[in-house]
């Protein structure tokens, strides 16, 4: 069994209980079934569960490259070199990333998070989709802030084939594979 979970921010990852945290228990009502990955606190977007070790195995290893896209919108107006860094590769404290896709995107038609990102008059924002095959502990936050445009939010839209369409935010559906 597969479960697609459009997940809000500030919900955390797991289904044991966090005084005065939301989790995955406060949405999720479906036995057995484990995160194939996790998204942070902070982040928000499609989370795959399922209750086939192997299959959870298969969307969270690097090695079987499994894309994972996401919708990030940036402090400041992105620049054509920052793209072009992201798509080759940047440099972190625990190593260079594997090249990205990367492009500018209008601000995608979704909904309001709950509490809004902080914004300044004096600094614009813009939006990226970028498309990975690693997943390293907040990977793009850390790649959007080495070249100078650090993330304000990061929606997971897509991991493989399985995408947030359809799926209404704090919602989940279940598919068979």
């Amino acid at each position: 069994m597969i479960v697609l979970f459009n997940k809000p921010f500030d919900v955390l990852c797991q289904f044991s209980p966090q005084p005065g945290k939301r989790t995955l228990k406060d949405y999720i009502d479906v036995p057995k079934v484990y995160a194939a990955g996790r998204l942070d606190r902070d982040s928000e977007g499609l989370l795959v569960l399922t209750d086939d070790g192997a299959l959870q195995h298969r969307i969270t290893h690097p090695k079987q490259k499994m894309s994972k896209e996401y919708w990030v919108q940036v402090e400041g107006e992105i620049s054509p070199d920052a793209i072009e860094q992201l798509c080759q590769g940047v440099m972190l404290k625990d190593g260079i990333t594997r090249p990205a896709k990367v492009s500018a995107i209008a601000a995608p038609d979704v909904w309001d998070r709950d509490p809004p990102i902080r914004e300044r008059k004096s600094i614009p924002t813009s939006w990226i989709r970028v498309v990975i095959k690693e997943g390293r502990n907040r990977q793009v936050r850390r790649m959007t802030a080495a070249v100078g445009f650090p993330t304000l939010r990061l929606i997971r839209y897509r991991i493989g084939s399985w995408t947030l369409d359809a799926i209404t935010h704090g919602e989940y559906k279940i598919i068979e594979h």
